[in-house]
């Protein structure tokens, strides 16, 4: 908030300019003696001598009171300007894939030992904390869907739940995407309706567990006003998921330090992803290292926009009373002068 000086009526002071033609002009004109004589030795000699600058000083401080008169009627004010901003955000509900398969290291560069997992973490830190005026809540899955954190403002709060997470948290092995598709659904709708509702989909596999079918839990999810954005995510080559501690979601390394292999993962076939985007009107997504899911991310950032709306307020501190009293003061002064000091016999 800061203040501003400025008048409400401002075109009045143009009025100002017409003070020193009206000087001008008055002072040409002049006026005739109050008395007259025959003789300028008459006058002379009838008393002490005048005051030749008590005319002009009396008329001076009477364009003064009209010119301070003119600045009070200007309406001369303080104006206190605050600026205040609604945002109309948007709720996001963040699903990510804690099944085992996203262990695997194939996102990362030569030699970073990062799992699909680790990554996508990472991205979704940076797609939190660029949007700090929406609700956004977070559902992890595995074999069952779990909530994480529901719908919040409190976004490193829900980093802090994030970065708990890790693979083997979740002890129901598969991918039950239909479930978690669901079970994020209705928490979206649980909430105040009056924002856009979003949720996006991140998952490295394909359903083979649950009991709700992805196509028509997307279907739910369209029907309640929900837009549906997947991400498939992972090489499109058969790659090995290294050995990994369930309890702490570390990797298992052999006496030499390298990442032990175990399983042979194979690419998932994501059409059924494309199909739910679809349905509900958003867009699927492939991503096979971190800039593209980076930029998948960024491209969604742009596309659901929050709207901020902002008013600008004023409280106005009038101070027309300054210029206004010293008007009538120096009126006062005139008129005191006028029948005292310089008293003019008419």
């Amino acid at each position: 908030m800061h203040s501003e000086f400025e008048f409400q009526y401002p075109w009045v002071l143009a009025l100002l300019g017409l003070l020193p033609v009206y000087a001008l002009l008055a002072g040409k004109a002049g006026k005739q003696s109050a008395l007259r004589f025959s003789s300028a030795e008459i006058a002379r000699a009838a008393g002490a001598r005048t005051r030749a600058a008590a005319g002009r000083l009396l008329a001076s401080l009477r364009l003064l009171t009209v010119g301070m008169g003119l600045v009070a009627l200007a309406g001369p004010r303080l104006a206190d300007y605050r600026v205040e901003s609604r945002a109309e955000g948007v709720d996001i509900m963040l699903v990510l894939d804690l099944s085992w398969s996203m262990m695997a290291v194939d996102m990362g560069g030569p030699r970073e030992r990062l799992s699909r997992f680790a990554i996508a973490s990472e991205v979704l830190q940076d797609f939190i904390q660029k949007r700090p005026n929406d609700r956004i809540g977070l559902l992890a899955f595995s074999g069952k869907p779990y909530l994480v954190s529901p719908l919040t403002l409190d976004h490193r709060w829900l980093i802090q739940n994030l970065r708990r997470l890790h693979i083997g948290l979740i002890r129901d092995l598969g991918t039950a995407i239909g479930d978690a598709v669901a079970v994020a659904a209705k928490r979206l709708e649980a909430v105040p309706y009056g924002r856009s509702r979003v949720m996006i989909v991140l998952t490295d596999g394909d359903n083979n567990l649950g009991r709700v079918d992805p196509l028509a839990a997307a279907q739910l999810a369209a029907a309640l006003g929900i837009k549906l954005y997947t991400i498939g995510i992972g090489v499109e080559q058969p790659c090995n998921m290294p050995a990994f501690d369930p309890a702490t979601g570390r990797f298992r390394l052999d006496a030499r330090g390298n990442l032990i292999p175990t399983l042979l993962l194979q690419p998932a076939n994501f059409s059924v992803l494309g199909k739910m985007a679809g349905v509900s009107g958003g867009a699927f997504y492939r991503a096979t290292n971190r800039r593209q899911l980076r930029n998948i991310y960024d491209q969604i950032d742009r596309l659901e926009k929050t709207r901020v709306i902002r008013r600008r307020f004023a409280e106005y501190r009038p101070l027309f009373e300054w210029p206004l009293l010293g008007a009538l003061g120096v009126l006062a002064l005139e008129l005191i002068l006028s029948n005292t000091r310089f008293r003019r016999v008419p």
